[in-house]
């Protein structure tokens, strides 16, 4: 009997002690179960706050270009209506003085029509000025007459050679008035690229109507280059592309770019409709070539 009780009191003792532990393991658990709720608690905080942050980020940079673009139509505006008209009367004066000048020696003549020339150069300038600050004919007239006489001049003054393709005219009237900018600031910057860094002789611009999108590519013959290392927004040279895919994106669209030795470099865009009509391209087609003469 003695050494029946003598057995079951180290049992006993053994059985308390993996109570014990048991208790303690459960405990350390739960606290641990407790620590790893509250870490996936501020996480998905911080997460949260993240995207509410570059919710609002967006916000600003989208304020921040609609606003540069109402400034850009104010100055182009007040350059074309005041300071054109201006240079013009100065101009008229001189065509004045040189007829009442006529009993006056060759020389004053010279200066006068040296005068003139300089004048007239000041008033092309300032409507070339006007129209890449905000083209008039882009409100007026819309996105596909605005492209062909940018693209018409910007061959002219580089001697690149510009095919212009626009399918579905119709329909890409419809785009309202920040889409057709996005558009066109897209389109002016891809080619501002290829004369500062691709070297190119030749583009292809396209602009047509897929899936209730409007896709826009440029094409160029240039030399390629590192499209990772471009977007590094730490590089200052990243930063037009950086402009242009954040315009697209502020609109909904989708923006990317290939570039490949040998083959060049095409700019992508992709810009929804949103009409809810589900219209399909149309047969109306323009096919312009816009080579430098």
């Amino acid at each position: 009997m003695k050494q029946a009780n003598a057995t079951s009191h180290p049992r006993a003792s053994g059985l308390a002690a993996v109570r014990k532990r048991l208790q303690l393991e459960i405990v350390r658990r739960k606290t641990a179960e407790t620590s790893l709720i509250k870490s996936q608690q501020h996480y998905d905080k911080l997460l949260t706050q993240s995207h509410l942050m570059q919710d609002q980020l967006r916000n600003l940079s989208r304020q921040i270009l609609i606003a540069q673009e109402e400034e850009r139509k104010h100055i182009s505006r007040e350059l074309h209506d005041d300071i054109s008209q201006i240079l013009t009367g100065i101009n008229v004066r001189l065509a004045a003085l040189k007829i009442e000048a006529t009993a006056n020696t060759g020389n004053l003549k010279r200066k006068i029509s040296n005068t003139q020339r300089l004048v007239e150069k000041s008033v092309a300038a300032v409507h070339r000025f006007a129209r890449e600050l905000r083209p008039a004919m882009l409100d007026d007239l819309g996105l596909i007459p605005a492209l062909m006489a940018f693209m018409k001049e910007f061959g002219k003054r580089t001697g690149i050679q510009i095919r212009f393709t626009a399918k579905a005219a119709d329909e890409i009237k419809q785009l309202n008035n920040i889409k057709r900018t996005v558009l066109y600031r897209v389109a002016q910057e891809a080619l501002t690229n290829v004369t500062k860094h691709a070297k190119a002789n030749q583009v292809t611009v396209s602009i047509l109507v897929e899936s209730n999108a409007i896709c826009m590519t440029v094409r160029d013959n240039g030399k390629a280059f590192d499209v990772n290392h471009a977007f590094n927004v730490r590089r200052r040279k990243g930063l037009g592309i950086l402009g242009m895919r954040e315009r697209v994106e502020m609109v909904g669209g989708t923006f990317s770019i290939e570039s490949k030795h040998g083959k060049g470099t095409i700019v992508h865009v992709k810009i929804p409709l949103r009409n809810g009509n589900g219209a399909k391209a149309d047969n109306q087609d323009l096919d312009l070539p816009l080579c430098a003469k």
